[in-house]
């Protein structure tokens, strides 16, 4: 019976690591609303809370360029705590949206990754396995 015990444990543990390893999420986020911009923090740093080891990805493009900008973001604080603070999230904006509004990657706050395309980046990710979020407001 103690043995039986033990295993169901281990058993259970086990489920409990691999169902943690495997939350994966990109969020997509077009607006650049503060209400918007707020409530995408808002659900990284929820997830965050209950699942540390979550990998978390913001694929950033249209309108919400201004967010990783540093000169127009008004929520850099809270990103750069995001990027600074857990190496599994990730801000990705969108290349082509970048080239459409005359910015270069030195124009963005410190961590935010470009990528060439990011509706692109969107649907590797969910081949990959990944839920996906879009954010409104």
């Amino acid at each position: 019976m103690k043995k039986l015990l033990i295993m169901l444990t281990f058993l259970l543990g086990s489920i409990v690591c691999l169902a943690q390893a495997d939350y994966k999420v990109i969020f997509d986020i077009t607006s650049k609303t503060p209400e918007a911009q707020q409530t995408l923090l808002r659900q990284l740093n929820g997830i965050l809370k209950g699942a540390p080891d979550a990998q978390l990805e913001v694929a950033i493009y249209g309108d919400a360029l201004d967010m990783v900008l540093k000169d127009k973001s008004g929520v850099a604080p809270a990103v750069n705590e995001l990027l600074s603070h857990h190496k599994n999230v990730s801000f990705k904006v969108c290349g082509a949206t970048m080239k459409r509004n005359n910015k270069t990657a030195s124009d963005l706050l410190p961590g935010v990754q470009v990528v060439p395309d990011a509706i692109y980046e969107i649907i590797t990710k969910q081949r990959e396995g990944w839920g996906y979020i879009k954010v409104t407001h």
